[in-house]
């Protein structure tokens, strides 16, 4: 067999087919219709020029086309990206743009050592209470767009009493627009989900009417974004201008160029250090919540469309697009769902999709710019809002209650403290999951049946932290009957054990050896009775089944000067 390529642009470009291309192109260009607004809706969420979401925006596509090992996928600016940007790059360009290059270097070396296995200990309840805390403070933050006010500070809680405190200040103009964009959005949604497919069999107009909206429920973010860019640039052809608008936006492509290392201030420069310092925290949760996003959607739509993914590959191509993008002013970009489900909803085949994705971004800087003036400020909010509101998970909670209610935990410890500042509702939820999962490594079930012999089963593998409870657990058990009971340890679910183990079980041995009791151990699995073996313990005594132990157990394990067993059990 041939050698898989290491490229993985090379396992499909030598095989493609003329009749994957219009489907590619029709895919692209509808990504590329929703990523455009989305950019400029994004850039405002992460309190950047507007540019800068249209600089991140294609970068992305281009790399993974020729990186990336899902067809469905599309990196880019993303609502929860987006936000962990506004906290930790404090609205400034530099910050943003080196934050997207340090984040890429940290995950390009993630990716070259194999480390992806980290984000298996982020739980999925953490995950849940994340985005659900994101979903309402990005809503939130976004309601003063669509009320028309201005000054309203970041943080969450303070975001709420000012909003609500100068409600009166609202601007009727910029209300009666967001609500109504709002309004259509969700009307094409709905529209969307509930479109059936058009069989080949029905007649041309059906078909064609068919196509007009799906186009325009898949293109719903461009199509509000025009409308209300029209009805913006008619009233100021009227000369009045009853809304905010985004203003001028810089023409033509970012320079290619490294980003900057250090920040020019009023008085003086602030060098890297201080640049790290600030960010603080940032430089592990943003790369890490950019990985946790792209390999989720990408397992998601490579499962659902029945074929398989790289992760250790999808780091590295992630990695390389945040480290390209850097250097063409690029913030932190990840895996996007919303436009990742409108790629596969348009039929993609291969990630050249990507390209027309890319392309019509590039386009757009190039020609359109000058027409982003007239977009109404609250018409962005209706699509952020509308693209976060699904986030919101509410029935994870009743799911929780009624699987297991201990994962409530961790998931309120992350969904509260996340409205107080997002990186400190993350750790709090990493640290709660580590908590609950290093208990259960240290408290692991114990089944205990009593006979002629007491038999202990330990419910999972044995691990330093558990080996006190084990001794406690034997010990209080074997010397509370009556009379007090020798006992055999059945290790059928112990796959490893470690040194701290041994040396329990060593302690265990001569501890009920003094009491005239025996140890025995069954159903060791071979990598266990050789580290036990090696251990040389005095005393050690091995049946191959639990059975054969229970026969052997009243007349030869009971007391402490029992013969060595031969052929059913081995002693040392």
């Amino acid at each position: 067999r041939c050698p898989r390529p290491a490229l993985p642009v090379l396992r499909w470009l030598p095989r493609y087919s003329r009749a994957w291309l219009p489907l590619d192109l029709l895919a692209g260009l509808a990504v590329g219709l929703t990523t455009v607004p989305q950019a400029l809706a994004y850039a405002e969420l992460a309190g950047l020029p507007l540019q800068y979401g249209l600089y991140s925006s294609f970068m992305g596509c281009f790399v993974y086309c020729f990186l990336g090992t899902a067809k469905d996928l599309t990196l880019g600016p993303t609502a929860i990206m987006s936000l962990l940007v506004s906290s930790y790059a404090f609205h400034e360009p530099v910050y943003a743009v080196l934050l997207a290059f340090l984040s890429g270097c940290i995950q390009l070396a993630m990716g070259l050592l194999h480390l992806g296995f980290l984000l298996d200990f982020i739980s999925c309840p953490v995950i849940k209470g994340f985005t659900s805390a994101a979903s309402i403070t990005i809503s939130f933050n976004q309601i003063k767009n669509i009320l028309g006010l201005q000054g309203i500070p970041r943080q969450f809680f303070l975001q709420v009493y000012e909003t609500l405190r100068r409600i009166g200040e609202t601007r009727a103009g910029d209300a009666v627009l967001g609500l109504t964009c709002l309004a259509v959005l969700a009307g094409l949604r709905a529209m969307k989900s509930h479109l059936p497919q058009a069989a080949p069999a029905e007649s041309l107009a059906v078909r064609i009417s068919y196509l007009i909206v799906w186009i325009s429920a898949t293109a719903r973010n461009a199509l509000v974004v025009l409308f209300a860019g029209l009805v913006a640039y008619s009233f100021q052809v009227m000369g009045s201008q009853p809304f905010r608008l985004t203003g001028s936006i810089p023409r033509g492509l970012p320079a290619f160029r490294p980003p900057r290392f250090s920040l020019a201030a009023p008085n003086g420069t602030v060098p890297f250090l201080s640049v790290v310092q600030d960010m603080g925290v940032g430089l592990a949760v943003v790369p890490l919540m950019g990985l946790l996003e792209t390999i989720a959607i990408a397992k998601a739509f490579a499962s659902q469309n029945g074929y398989r993914i790289d992760p250790d590959q999808e780091l590295l191509a992630l990695g390389i697009a945040n480290v390209l993008g850097s250097f063409v002013s690029s913030y932190p970009i990840t895996g996007s769902f919303g436009r990742t489900a409108v790629n596969a909803q348009s039929g993609v085949c291969t990630p050249a999709g990507g390209l027309v994705t890319g392309a019509l971004v590039l386009l757009s800087l190039a020609y359109l710019t000058s027409l982003f003036y007239y977009i109404p400020k609250a018409a962005l909010a209706a699509v952020i809002i509308s693209a976060v509101v699904p986030m919101f998970d509410a029935g994870i909670f009743r799911t929780l209650w009624r699987v297991k209610r201990l994962d409530l935990v961790p998931l309120c410890v992350t969904f509260l403290l996340c409205f107080w500042e997002v990186q400190y509702g993350i750790v709090a939820g990493v640290l709660v999951s580590g908590i609950l999962l290093l208990y259960s490594i240290a408290r692991p079930p114990m089944k205990v049946s009593e006979g002629a012999v007491l038999l202990v089963q330990p419910g999972s593998s044995l691990h330093f932290p558990a080996v006190e409870h084990l001794r406690d657990s034997v010990c209080s058990r074997a010397l509370a009957a009556s009379p007090p009971r020798s006992v055999i340890l059945d290790c059928c679910h112990i796959s490893s054990i470690d040194y701290t183990v041994v040396v329990g079980l060593a302690e265990l041995l001569q501890e009920l050896r003094r009491h005239g009791l025996s140890l025995a151990f069954c159903g060791l699995k071979d990598p266990v009775l050789q580290v036990l073996l090696s251990a040389d313990l005095e005393g050690f005594q091995h049946f191959p089944s639990c059975e054969e132990a229970e026969q052997c157990g009243g007349a030869e394990l009971g007391g402490s000067g029992a013969e060595p067993f031969t052929g059913t059990a081995e002693s040392t």
